[in-house]
This record gives structure tokens, C-alpha cells and sequence, in this order.
């Protein structure tokens, strides 16, 4: 696909069969949905996909199911953070040589190599891709926090460095220095952190934000209110999602993967990646905060 990237770019998340392993029959229905819901994009497998506790195997299968079941409606960003440059543009070719529109990498998350070695990572990707590279920064312990200046050399150099999704803290400020010092060379930069900062990026110039697909239908509205200009709207369908928001900021995955359960989705909201578990409380919580945002699913 040549056309630009905007919108909501949703990653898709990793279903697993109760016994840990790839639910592959829930991948496909995750996808399904996400194109359903009008989806702009798909991404993964990342950080809301539990990527780092999948086999490279699995990555590659991951990969292979989500491009063949979107078949070609919408692009599709493989996600191939690795420890190494090595395995991490392994996983890219055979992501580019099945199909998919564009990659996505945050610098090996467990060396974390200085500025040197972070523009070394996305040069050996940017030599041997001919797709769109997705410049992914994240702060730590999981990302390699890189400076505006940083990824505006990264954009400027490097002929398939194009996009970047900003998530460091303060995301809404850290987008609009990152916008200065990349430029005409970055054709767009993506918000992310689940979308709780949508509105404030929006009109700092963000193309798109990366939140996880759970409520991929209720983002899509969001953003194409404010595409259309209608910002009252768009802040009644945040405001009406924010309860959903705060519980995901204190569970993660575990949430994502019950309100795909609840919606019939995915099969188990089984997942491999360690943390905190939704108790009774939470749970009986979360059925709380459904009932409140039925409505949204209407609007």
C-alpha cells in the first residue's frame, strides 16, 4: 500500500488457548473485528500483543495470519522489536516478504544501545527494507528513550524512516518537539499509550495513534470526529471511555483481553505476560464501567 498512514492504527492483541498456547482461530476474528470496526491500520505483535513472550516462530505465524486475514484492506505494521539487530531484521524480512506495509521497532529493549547504536538499528533496517519503518519511542524498562534530535537525524538520514510513534512522557509535548525536529522528512508522527493523550496531540499534529483493539470502534469514532471537526463530540466519546482508560492503566493486557472475552472475540482471556491479575473487585468493577459505555458503541 502507498497511500499515507493516518488514523487509528489498532494492535491487534495475542489470543492464547487456556493451555498458554496461539489461539490462531481468535487471532483471525481479532483482525475481522478491527476491519469491522473501520480499523485504519493494524499493528503487532507489540507490547499490547505480549511480544516478548512469544517464540520468533510464533512472531512470524502472528505476522502471516493477521496480513492474510486483513487481505490487503488495510495496511498492516509488523512490529519486530528483538534483543539484537540480527533477529530483529529476520523478522522484518519475512515480515515484508509476506506482504506487510510497513515495520515497526523499538531499538533492542534488552541491550539498550546508546545514541550510536540506536541510529546503527534503524540504518541496518533502513539498507535492507524497501517498506516504511516505524520509529518506536517508548521509555524505559521496556524502550531505549531517544531525544527529538535523535529521531530528526534518524527521519532525515534515513530513506525508509518515515513514521515514528512518540509514547515518552510527557507524550503531548514530546510530539510536538519531535514534529519541529524531524519535519518534512517524517511524513507523520502517531500518539499511542493507549490514546489517553488523543486530544491533547490531535491538534499538535498527530497522524494517527496506536492504541490496543479492544475498543478499536470506539476510537475510530473518536478520531473521525475530530477529522470532521467536531470536537464536542469527540471529547463526549473520550470522556465516556476514560473509566475504561484508568482501569487499562493499572491492568493492561488483562484488561484488553476480558473486554475481547466479554465481547466474544477471542475465546480465553488467557495471556503469558507476568503482572498484576484482575481480582473480584476488579472484575466486578469492570462490569461496572461496561454498563456505562454501552452507549458509546451507538454514538
Amino acid at each position: 500500500m502507498s497511500q499515507a498512514w493516518r488514523g487509528i492504527f489498532a494492535i491487534v492483541i495475542t489470543p492464547f488457548r487456556e493451555d498458554g498456547e496461539l489461539d490462531e482461530a481468535s487471532l483471525r476474528r481479532a483482525v475481522q473485528f478491527c476491519l469491522e470496526a473501520g480499523a485504519h491500520g493494524l499493528v503487532g505483535p507489540a507490547n499490547a500483543s505480549e511480544f516478548s513472550t512469544l517464540s520468533d516462530d510464533e512472531r512470524r505465524r502472528w505476522i502471516e495470519i493477521v496480513v492474510s486475514e486483513s487481505g490487503g484492506q488495510i495496511p498492516v505494521v509488523a512490529s519486530v522489536t528483538a534483543g539484537h539487530t540480527i533477529p530483529a531484521l529476520s523478522l522484518a524480512r519475512h515480515a515484508q516478504g509476506i506482504g506487510a506495509d510497513g515495520i515497526m521497532a523499538m531499538p533492542p529493549h534488552v541491550l539498550h544501545p546508546d545514541e550510536a547504536g540506536c541510529y546503527s538499528f534503524y540504518q541496518a533496517l533502513s539498507t535492507h527494507l524497501d517498506v516504511p519503518i516505524c520509529v518506536q519511542n517508548f521509555d524505559g524498562p521496556i524502550g531505549t528513550p531517544m531525544s527529538p534530535d535523535l529521531l530528526g537525524r534518524i527521519c532525515n538520514d534515513l530513506r525508509q524512516v518515515e513514521y515514528i510513534k512518540e509514547e515518552r512522557t510527557p507524550e503531548p509535548q514530546r510530539i510536538s518537539q519531535v514534529i519541529a525536529a524531524t519535519g518534512e522528512a517524517c511524513k507523520g508522527v502517531m500518539g499511542g499509550q493507549g490514546g489517553v493523550f488523543i486530544l491533547n496531540e490531535y491538534p499538535r499534529g498527530i497522524v494517527g495513534s496506536m492504541p490496543a483493539c479492544h475498543t478499536v470502534d470506539v476510537m475510530v469514532k473518536l478520531w473521525d470526529s475530530l477529522e470532521a471537526g467536531d470536537e464536542d463530540r469527540a471529547r463526549s466519546i473520550f470522556n465516556g471511555l476514560l473509566p475504561l482508560i484508568n482501569h487499562e492503566r493499572l491492568y493492561g493486557v488483562s484488561v484488553y483481553k476480558e473486554v475481547m472475552y466479554r465481547r466474544g472475540i477471542i475465546a480465553s482471556p488467557t495471556r503469558r505476560a507476568p503482572g498484576q491479575r484482575l481480582d473480584s473487585h476488579d472484575l466486578a468493577e469492570l462490569d461496572r464501567i461496561l454498563a456505562t459505555t454501552e452507549d458509546l458503541y451507538e454514538i
